[in-house]
């Protein structure tokens, strides 16, 4: 639309060589080396982006009319060198990803009956089963070793482990339960994976060929060798239709990519640390002030990775927006809810600037975290930069549907605070502008109603409410037995907060991982009236095909009801002291 400028990625390609027409004889043209200056640029201006899209997308509307049915097209461009201007010199009907079948679900089993006994156990993540090598790191200043396409085993992951976990074809570690970094990582890159193993590193050995067994139980096994397995096919199209919105848990916006054909109403939970620890690479408040790093190896990194935008802190919104953008361009118009940064210290820490504006802390699992960084002078100007991407995101990139959520609000006050800053940098809370809040702490619920007057929505985290209730830290693998989102305690709490949010007039949603893992609590959760779930990407259809059976049994318990209702009024008729007796005692139904 006019005004809007959506682009979603930007990036600078090596371009060692130029091509130019040669005066040589016998050659129409010849490579010489790119002038650094112009390595060091980008090829194309923003407003040529523009352009070529909007005549992308005429040429594509030309061919879908002219062919009657919907007609990507694969198009090719050109840009004069000398005068700059555009031409489109090929256009043809897109042949690969276009002709590609619906979506399916794919499951994996072992086809032998009595499989030997695993090297080693521990909670699985994601479906598959697979083949591979095993390649050990034990160390992040082993990372450089590591095969493409081997399964990685080590004691723990961290960010800095990412590109590495990109290549791999299974993750394994020692430590770590279900919402630890290896776990939430491998989510996002659809790669299989086993945390706290305990015993990984110790009974796998580099170059061990092994099967790594991620069927969709919680257990998740590693075998010794290569054993036979079966892939079992589900079509996309077999999918029946629910009333509970069934939404996406996501955060690297290169699985935009992979995920967009799911049969989702949009994405419940953004989250936008990934894309400043991938993308953003530096510490918000470093790029806001860039005056008050103390090492100057670390300054010169950030003026260089900067040096494209007026300032440090442009590039931060607009690397950060276009990342979060993504997310919302793959689901639009339907709704994204944003949440904003929820690092912790020692989190933001490790990001480049990071030492220089984050404190020590004992315990910054319940630390500063969350809401109360964002009026908090040491990060206020971090959040600004925050607000502020996300309104662009809405006004330049013109994607409305973004929605935000504020994490770990532990009180009313920060609640207020919070929304007087955000409206201060321009993001006002409207009908057209929804703020939701995350249900995680106890006081959430405790205070629901009172919440519920200053947020248009909740989404309940149980990873963090059931550690909150329970008293656990949710990363202790020996805690791992008693972290359970199914306790009474917790159920009661889930249920309370969802009555208060719709007796208030609020949407209320969840985001946690319990729905995903165990059987019947996405069912509770229906029972109870929950508005949405929002879920890992590998969980979206089974638990799709859970609910509509749930559902399916509500509707015959009604319909069943009504069909008694009935007979009573025909009896009433014929028999009144029949028909009486009847609704006194109904019998089992």
């Amino acid at each position: 639309e006019e005004g809007n400028v959506p682009i979603l990625r930007k990036k600078i390609g090596e371009k060692e060589k130029t091509m130019i027409f040669s005066r040589t004889a016998g050659m129409t043209v010849k490579n010489i080396d790119t002038p650094k200056s112009r390595r060091r640029r980008f090829c194309l201006h923003d407003e040529d982006v523009i352009t070529l899209a909007k005549w992308s997308k005429k040429i594509e509307e030309h061919y879908s009319a002219r062919h009657g049915v919907k007609t990507p097209m694969d198009i090719e461009w050109a840009k004069d060198g000398r005068t700059g201007k555009l031409y489109i010199v090929q256009a043809r009907p897109e042949t690969v990803q276009s002709q590609m079948s619906p979506l399916e679900m794919v499951n994996y089993k072992l086809t032998k009956m009595n499989p030997p006994a695993p090297l080693i156990t521990g909670n699985s993540v994601g479906q598959k089963i697979l083949h591979g090598e095993v390649c050990l790191i034990r160390d992040v200043h082993d990372l450089a070793s590591f095969r493409p396409g081997c399964i990685l085993v080590s004691e723990i992951t961290d960010p800095d482990w990412v590109p590495i976990m990109r290549q791999s074809a299974g993750i394994v570690t020692d430590h770590g339960g279900r919402t630890c970094h290896a776990a939430i990582v491998s989510r996002e890159l659809g790669v299989p994976a086993i945390v706290g193993t305990e015993y990984g590193t110790e009974k796998l050995k580099d170059g061990q060929k092994v099967t790594l067994c991620c069927d969709g139980s919680d257990i998740g096994r590693v075998y010794e060798g290569s054993l036979d397995y079966k892939r079992v096919v589900t079509d996309l199209k077999d999918i029946p239709d629910i009333k509970t919105k069934i939404m996406l848990n996501l955060a690297d916006p290169d699985s935009a990519f992979r995920w967009w054909r799911l049969p989702i109403d949009g994405i419940g939970l953004a989250r936008m640390e990934f894309t400043v620890t991938e993308h953003v690479k530096a510490h918000p408040m470093a790029l806001a002030h860039p005056e008050r790093i103390t090492d100057p190896e670390v300054k010169a990194k950030i003026m260089e990775m900067t040096r494209h935008y007026k300032t440090p802190a442009d590039y931060m919104v607009e690397t950060l927006a276009r990342g979060l953008g993504t997310l919302a361009a793959m689901v639009y118009p339907k709704q994204v809810i944003v949440r904003m940064s929820d690092f912790k210290t020692n989190e933001y820490a490790t990001l480049l600037g990071g030492e220089d504006f984050e404190p020590e802390e004992e315990n910054p699992m319940i630390g500063f975290r969350g809401a109360s960084r964002y009026y908090s002078p040491r990060y206020r100007d971090g959040f600004a930069l925050e607000c502020k991407a996300i309104k662009h995101i809405r006004e330049t990139l013109g994607l409305k549907n973004v929605t935000v959520m504020i994490p770990f609000c532990r009180t009313l006050t920060e609640a207020d605070k919070v929304l007087e800053i955000m409206a201060a940098e321009g993001l006002h809370r409207s009908r057209d502008f929804k703020v939701f809040v995350m249900c995680e702490v106890p006081s959430n619920v405790i205070l629901a109603k009172q919440f519920s007057k200053r947020f248009d929505g909740f989404s309940i985290g149980s990873n963090d409410l059931t550690q909150l209730t329970l008293g656990i830290d949710r990363d202790n693998e020996h805690l791992a037995a008693i972290f359970d989102e199914r306790n009474e305690a917790v159920v009661t709490l889930i249920r309370q907060v969802i009555s208060d949010a719709k007796a208030s007039g609020r949407k209320v949603g969840i985001c946690g991982q319990a729905p995903s893992d165990h059987p019947g609590f996405a069912e509770m959760l229906v029972d109870a009236g929950i508005d949405s779930i929002s879920l890992n990407p590998d969980s979206v259809l089974p638990v799709r095909q859970r609910i509509a059976k749930h559902e399916a049994k509500r509707a015959e318990g009604h319909h069943g009801l009504g069909e008694t209702m009935k007979d009573v009024l025909i009896g009433i008729e014929k028999n009144i002291e029949k028909a009486v007796d009847k609704v006194v005692h109904p019998g089992a139904q």
